[in-house]
């Protein structure tokens, strides 16, 4: 059962909110904050009390664009707690969704935040409560959020075959289509490295595992992954080799 704080400075959107998770039957209490300031105040109570005072928290559905300090604001802070609330982000902008799970967030909902949606988000946390044993927010690292109309949907990292450039965006290719996100290639070049990603070209940031061939053709070097050729630009190619050849054993 979950003690809940929902933070929303417009007051008709946090109360529709409180109305939905005390609907939840996983939720044991919900409180609201009606701003970033008395939000802080509360958790900071909550987790000097600890977690079997009746005034703890569990999760923060926050929203993000509030007067004075943003929810982004306010998870900054909170990253800095001993054992803060897990995070839930409420917001009508869908173009934060990476930065939030940069900080840690469980899950990104949409406004009008919709039942079955909140629901979903209320599982996750509940999930990450519920395991103890393990660090409650490294699942939001395995994974990366993207928009698929109107829907923020995590994509295990495991899942993704390559990434291609597109101007400041970035394509996920899966086995089972691609995604669209709005993170540069070289911030997931950084991000994904120790995960076994390799940049072969300015365009492309590849899953060492996934590479089915290598191949070489006049001088030139591509590998192949599924049905996918793609070229290794000469600044990469060396470094791609060694990395192939490491890999097995050769």
């Amino acid at each position: 059962m979950l003690r809940v704080l929902a933070v929303d400075d417009e007051e008709p959107a946090l109360e529709e909110l409180l109305y939905l998770l005390r609907a939840d039957p996983r939720i044991r209490s919900a409180e609201g904050a009606t701003g970033a300031t008395e939000a802080l105040r509360r958790i900071g109570s909550a987790v000097e009390a600890g977690p079997g005072d009746p005034s703890a928290i569990d999760v923060v559905f926050l929203d993000i664009h509030m007067a004075g300090l943003t929810g982004l604001d306010v998870a900054q802070l909170l990253a800095g707690f001993a054992a803060p609330p897990l995070i839930v982000f409420v917001t009508a902008h869908e173009g934060f969704a990476v930065h939030a799970f940069d900080l840690k967030a469980v899950d990104y909902v949409l406004k009008p935040v919709r039942r079955e949606r909140l629901a979903e988000a209320v599982r996750r946390v509940a999930e990450q409560v519920g395991d103890r044993s393990a660090p409650a927010l490294d699942t939001a690292n395995d994974q990366i959020p993207v928009e698929l109309g109107g829907v923020i949907r995590f994509i295990p990292i495991d899942d993704i075959a390559y990434a291609e450039a597109q101007g400041d965006y970035a394509r996920l290719h899966t086995d089972n289509g691609s995604h669209l996100v709005r993170v540069p290639l070289t911030t997931l070049e950084e991000r994904w490295r120790s995960r076994g990603f390799v940049r072969i070209h300015r365009r492309h940031l590849v899953a060492l595992g996934r590479i089915d061939e290598l191949r070489l053709d006049a001088g030139s070097m591509s590998v192949r992954i599924g049905t996918a050729e793609l070229a290794v630009s000469r600044r990469h190619a060396r470094a791609v080799r060694d990395l192939l050849m490491r890999q097995t054993g050769r």
